[in-house]
């Protein structure tokens, strides 16, 4: 059976699959407006997820070639994948925040290769050992590469402009930037009143910016070519205070389940980051590489059952807390190390 959620006021959430991955689904909310229904994500670019997708719109009487666009929360492929399917199927438009249409671009365009290579030199430079390097050297010289995913991902249409309202006949939908998850993750602010009289100010596309039960992952934002240094955990963190601000009735996120009190959960998340960060401090008591920080680190599991691919991952993370530390002059890189250690100050 397809599971569709009503949540009132011509707003419904559709859960589709995302293979292999324990999140399990992405939600995929439709909206009703005056020229047709609007999808907010669209699911990971799969056969099955294309069947749930098309199933669940059934089952709320909609044909896929009814729908009217697709606003992105980011360009992630278990929210943007199956864009570019619906836009084949509809003619829809497609928007997207312009940092995260830029990745997509990018991702399109890469030679593989490039980005070995690219990988090759972040896990030298942040203390990896050479076992989880050498799989990625040998698939380079080998040619077997796997493909990036996103790599036939559709190119967005339309640009969502922070602060504005969509272009959506009949509704108010604002965009909030929320950089952190993505450097063009956007939130969106359905500016009307709640179908069931929840006090509050509307209701909350969040997409993984803000997760009822998860702390979504805070990497790093760069790519081959780029010298400019980002810090996306206080990319984050600002959004997270600039979201808490807006007073919603409710969150309507891309997993698990909607809830209410979106400022508590803004609280827990903050809090959650400042634990984490001072427990960093203690851990860079003695300087460390990013990567032995990241062997150091509470994760969901123990660091010895943690794959190549998904360490790789949490030590972006890492990283991505080790640069909020320095900005905020509580670490510093050690001189003449290398790879690169930080010791805290």
């Amino acid at each position: 059976m397809n599971q569709v959620t009503d949540h009132g006021g011509g707003v419904w959430s559709l859960r589709v699959p995302i293979p292999d991955n324990p999140l399990g689904h992405t939600l995929v909310h439709v909206l009703d407006t005056d020229r047709g229904p609007v999808l907010v994500d669209t699911g990971w670019d799969d056969p099955a997820s294309w069947a749930e997708l098309v199933g669940g719109l059934d089952a709320l009487g909609i044909s896929v070639t009814d729908v009217h666009g697709v606003v992105i929360t980011h360009h992630h492929p278990d929210h943007h994948g199956l864009s570019g399917r619906v836009r084949e199927e509809s003619g829809a438009w497609i928007a997207m925040h312009a940092a995260d249409t830029a990745v997509v671009r990018r991702t399109r365009d890469a030679d593989p290769g490039t980005w070995f290579d690219y990988m090759v030199q972040k896990l030298t430079a942040v203390g990896a050992p050479e076992e989880s390097v050498a799989p990625l050297r040998a698939a380079r010289a080998s040619g077997r590469m796997r493909t990036l995913p996103g790599l036939r991902s559709a190119v967005p249409d339309r640009e969502i402009v922070p602060g504005e309202l969509l272009d959506l006949a009949g509704r108010r939908l604002r965009a909030i930037w929320t950089p952190g998850h993505t450097p063009g993750h956007v939130c969106l602010h359905l500016e009307e009143e709640h179908p069931a009289g929840l006090p509050g100010h509307g209701r909350l596309f969040s997409g993984d910016h803000l997760l009822p039960g998860i702390s979504p992952h805070i990497g790093l934002y760069e790519h081959p070519g780029d010298a400019h240094e980002t810090d996306p955990l206080g990319d984050y963190l600002d959004s997270l205070e600039r979201v808490g601000r807006l007073g919603v009735a409710e969150v309507l996120p891309a997993h698990q389940y909607a809830f209410a009190d979106a400022a508590g959960r803004v609280r827990e998340l903050l809090d959650h980051h400042e634990e984490r960060l001072t427990g960093l401090l203690g851990l860079l008591a003695t300087p460390l590489t990013p990567w032995q920080l990241a062997e150091r680190m509470e994760w969901n599991r123990p660091w010895d059952e943690i794959p190549d691919g998904s360490r790789n991952i949490a030590v972006s993370e890492a990283e991505a807390h080790v640069r909020r530390l320095v900005k905020l002059g509580r670490a510093e890189a050690v001189t003449g190390t290398d790879p690169v250690e930080y010791v805290a100050v």
